[in-house]
Formats: C-alpha cells, sequence, structure tokens
C-alpha cells in the first residue's frame, strides 16, 4: 500500500471499553465518573466509546478535549442544543442560555452575565457574610450532628435568594432539588428511564417550581417605582429585557430564568462547600491555617472588597483542590455538529459526546501525586492548575459557567465564615468521604459533622 493510499484511509472510530455483557460501564462510570474516565483515559487514550445505561457514548477527554473546546474548531464541531432541549420542553420555554450557540447564546449571555457576574455584590460583601452567619446560626447548632449538604443547600438558597433575585425561598428547597434530580438524571444524562417524570413526587416539586416562579414575576411588577442601577439584581435585567425586547426573552421564558439561579447553583454550590468542610477537616494542619487566615481577616473589621481574595491564600487553595478532586463538571455533554477528527479518529455527526475536561486533575503529569490534598499547588511559585487545559472546574469553551468569578467570591465568603464561626468536627478522624453522583457529583446526603459550639 502506498503513502497516498494510507494517507486517504479514513480515520478509525475511537475504541470500545470493555464492559460488563448487557451492562457495559455503566456500574463504574454510575459509581465515580471522574475516575472512570481517568482509568479509560489511561487505557484508551483521549477518545473512546462505552456502552452505558443502553447507549453507546462517545468521549473526548484529557488536556486534549478542554484545549480542544476554547479552538474555533472546537466551537463549530460541537454543539449543545440536544443535551439541554428536553429540560427546556419541560418548562415550556423556547430557549435557554445552555441550550444555544453561536449569536443567540452571545444576546442570552449578555442579558444574564451582570446578574451572574461578581459585579453583581459589589459594595455587599459585608451584607453577605452577615447572612451567611445568620444562616448558620439558624441550622448548625452546637450539640447536633448536621447533614452537611442539606444544611449548604439552606445556606446558598438565602445568599442566592438575597443577591440574585431579591426574594429568599427556604420553603421551595426541597421542591427545587427534586425537581433537579429528576431532570438532569433523565431529560440531560439520561441516567434514568423517562416515566420516571410521571411519578407523582416530581409533579409536585415541578408544580412548586412553576409556583416559585411565577412568584418572582409577580413580585418584580408589585415593585414600587425603578430600581437603581446598583441595586438591580438577575431579576431585574431579565424582565428589562423582556420588556424592551419579547422576542428574545418571551413569557414562555419567564419561569425558567427566574429560578435558573436556583436550578444553577443550589446543588453544585452546596455539593462544593459540603467538599471543602470534609477536605479541610479531614487535614488539622490546612485546618490550622485556615482559622489563622480567616481570624486575622475578621479582626481588622469589614472586610475590605479590594483586598478579600489576596487575604486569603491558604482558604481559596483549599477550595481549589477540593474543586480538583471532587469536581461537579465531570463531563460536558455535546452532540458533534459535523463529522470531524480528534486526535487521530473520526467522530460523526449527531453523536453525543462526553467531554471528559476533569480527567487532567487526576494526572500525574499535571499535578504530582494527584490523590494528595495539597492547598498550595495553586501559590505563584508551582500554580500547577495553570498548566494548558489542566483546571476544569467551570468547565471549558464558551459554555464555561456564567457564574464562575460570582461562584468564587461567594465559596470564599461562605468558607471563610463558616471556619470563622464554627468550632466543629467530623463523625470520626478516620471517616472517608462518601459520595453522590445524581443529580451531580459531591458528598453523599448523610455526610454530617458534629458541633461543638462557636469559635467566634
Amino acid at each position: 500500500m502506498s503513502a497516498s493510499d494510507t494517507l486517504s484511509q479514513p480515520a478509525p472510530r475511537p475504541p470500545m471499553v470493555k464492559g460488563l455483557p448487557l451492562i457495559g460501564s455503566t456500574l463504574e462510570m454510575a459509581k465515580n465518573p471522574a475516575r472512570f474516565f481517568v482509568r479509560c483515559y489511561h487505557d484508551y487514550g483521549p477518545a473512546f466509546r462505552v456502552r452505558v445505561f443502553g447507549n453507546t457514548l462517545t468521549v473526548i477527554a484529557g488536556a486534549e478535549a478542554a484545549t480542544f473546546m476554547g479552538t474555533r474548531e472546537g466551537k463549530e464541531s460541537l454543539r449543545s442544543k440536544e443535551a439541554w432541549e428536553p429540560l427546556m420542553q419541560e418548562f415550556g420555554a423556547s430557549k435557554m442560555l445552555t441550550a444555544e450557540d453561536g449569536d443567540l447564546h452571545k444576546q442570552l449571555r449578555t442579558v444574564m452575565k451582570r446578574g451572574f457576574s461578581k459585579d453583581s455584590i459589589k459594595g455587599r460583601y459585608n451584607e453577605i457574610l452577615k447572612i451567611t452567619e445568620e444562616s448558620l446560626l439558624r441550622d448548625w447548632l452546637p450539640g447536633n450532628e448536621v447533614g452537611v449538604v442539606q444544611a449548604m443547600q439552606y445556606l446558598v438558597v438565602d445568599q442566592l435568594g438575597s443577591v440574585l433575585t431579591g426574594s429568599v425561598p427556604r420553603a421551595y428547597v426541597k421542591d427545587i432539588r427534586t425537581t433537579i434530580l429528576y431532570i438532569l438524571n433523565v431529560l440531560v444524562t439520561r441516567q434514568r428511564p423517562k416515566f420516571l417524570m410521571h411519578l407523582p413526587e416530581y409533579k409536585r416539586a415541578k408544580k412548586r417550581m412553576f409556583e416559585l416562579g411565577r412568584q418572582m414575576v409577580a413580585d418584580y411588577h408589585a415593585r414600587p417605582g425603578d430600581t437603581p442601577d446598583e441595586f438591580k439584581t438577575l431579576i431585574d435585567d431579565v424582565m428589562e429585557a423582556h420588556q424592551n425586547d419579547p422576542a428574545l426573552i418571551p413569557d414562555s421564558d419567564l419561569v425558567m430564568l427566574m429560578t435558573s439561579p436556583y436550578v444553577a447553583g443550589l446543588d453544585t454550590v452546596a455539593n462544593t462547600t459540603a467538599a471543602i468542610v470534609y477536605t479541610v477537616l479531614k487535614h488539622p494542619d490546612v485546618l490550622k491555617r485556615v482559622h489563622e487566615e480567616v481570624d486575622a481577616l475578621f479582626a481588622k473589621g469589614p472586610v475590605n472588597e479590594e483586598t478579600f481574595m489576596k487575604d486569603l491564600p491558604v482558604l481559596n487553595g483549599a477550595i481549589m483542590e477540593t474543586m480538583r478532586l471532587y469536581p461537579i463538571a465531570v463531563a460536558q455533554i455535546r452532540t458533534a455538529a459535523k463529522d470531524f477528527v480528534f486526535q487521530g479518529y473520526q467522530i460523526k455527526e449527531g453523536e453525543m459526546i462526553y467531554l471528559g475536561t476533569s480527567v487532567p486533575h487526576f494526572l500525574e503529569e499535571f499535578y504530582p501525586n494527584p490523590d494528595t490534598f495539597d492547598v498550595d499547588r495553586y501559590s505563584k511559585e508551582r500554580a500547577e492548575h495553570m498548566q494548558i487545559g489542566s483546571y476544569s472546574p467551570y468547565g471549558r469553551g464558551h459554555h464555561t459557567c456564567l457564574g464562575k468569578s460570582l461562584a468564587e467570591v461567594l465559596l470564599a465568603m461562605t468558607m471563610a465564615e463558616v471556619f470563622y464561626k464554627l468550632d466543629f468536627e467530623l463523625e470520626s478522624p478516620h471517616y472517608v468521604l462518601k459520595t453522590k453522583t445524581a443529580p451531580t457529583p459531591g458528598p453523599a446526603m448523610n455526610f454530617k459533622v458534629r458541633v461543638k459550639g462557636y469559635r467566634h
């Protein structure tokens, strides 16, 4: 065979991961998808196919996938619509940010950008710290064992409600979480059968979600006068866009947009903060350094917004290291918009693709001793996370989490207040965190800590 004949041969399909008869890799992926993708990456390279939940999925992974998502070819080769369209239809909406690409995605992102950015809380840092303290005093009582994930869910609703929407719907926390659980498991990741969407539990929760969204719209219309720009929230931005351009933001989309901060933040932020509680308490040396840091911060009085993040290098290192080891965005789901070749393998138009951008989090070539919790990886001297494609806790590409800058500040505020205020401990020094994968990866709901008292 000549060289020209070899070059003209079509690229091979990605290799198929060996699995069990009938169920393929379902059990391994369901147990720990992040580690499953890492194992497959080591065994098969940056592109492979897996049989899970009765479907064959194509996976592209590693720093190669993370880098590809940011290229022009990546943008042209991948689209988001199919992955999120069922959720959009379930809410009766015409469009949603995560389901759109191109100019429409840019338009929607522009509407929501300010409300999801750290600019939305400018001048309110001390107010948010006070909200966080009040939530801790309400739910983390001395002498009690506290379910960490659930307590963090209430704290997240307190924060997001005050900051993003001006409403604190604590009574709806269970309904929000139930709705997220069903929609993500059944409609987005396809990990559960569709008949579950007809169960009474889900129908009740969805009805309550719509009730919450409609109430938020009514509350907006009931406000007297105009809200000054410096006090406007995401809700103001969405409603003003609706009034100015109803074709872009029609009435049918308002319930979904009003409740989107809770859908986007409740499980993801609660899981992340709960995991940070575990990792810091599990490492007494880190806990000691965090205590010294937050005590020095709050001893100065009201926080200085200009230096706040710089004043917490150890805590921010702990947050970043936790997000490396316990990623929420294990993989992003896309559809191949056209035939393309990735790392020598043929990907076909219309294929559902999982992009395993968290795989580098666990690779020795990026993070020496990757299973070791090391909060100093992110110092200027080491900056392991700055290697190309190595760190993707908020996703990659033009669909990178819109609330990234806000989340970074809120996570730091929350954990600073938690470790400053609470004197608490794991059930046992030998406790090893149990995790869940649905609807998003994170600590299991039965993860508890013992609150001994208050430090301050």
